[in-house]
């Protein structure tokens, strides 16, 4: 594998992450968010990544694969299935007949694990990255 295709690899895995980052925040922004455009509550989202599946050897896979698949790939942003989280609160504007109120399905707690293990994969990207730089830079050193 040549220096730009790492690079190519760990920067498309930062843009990955980048928007696991972004729907995580999105997620914690609105946890108390009852009315959406859409008319109920906000329903949590999540990132889904793609790999590449490998043929009977890695060294096979690795020669067939092409350079936009030698990356990491958001392949779809889901919205959790889980119910909507229901609070007895007679006084709020979006409570039905009974004063329940349908509160969005984010854990917040999850949310925040998501980000910091966002952030970490971003950071071990970052790494990856001046790495590759740092083998760059003393190939180049040791060619003179």
């Amino acid at each position: 594998m040549d220096f730009m295709t790492a690079m190519k690899i760990s920067g498309s895995a930062l843009k990955a992450e980048r928007t696991r980052i972004n729907i995580a925040s999105m997620n914690l922004a609105n946890a108390n968010t009852t009315k959406t455009i859409e008319g109920g509550p906000y329903r949590s989202k999540s990132v889904v990544f793609g790999a590449t599946p490998l043929d009977n050897s890695f060294q096979a896979a690795y020669n067939s694969v092409d350079d936009r698949l030698r990356k990491v790939n958001v392949t779809a942003i889901q919205e959790d299935p889980n119910p909507f989280r229901e609070v007895y609160d007679p006084s709020h504007p979006d409570a039905d007949a009974n004063g329940i109120v349908k509160m969005p399905n984010v854990n917040t707690a999850e949310q925040m694990v998501d980000l910091m293990s966002a952030r970490r994969d971003f950071d071990a990207n970052v790494s990856a990255m001046d790495t590759i730089k740092a083998m760059a830079l003393r190939s180049l050193e040791i060619s003179r």
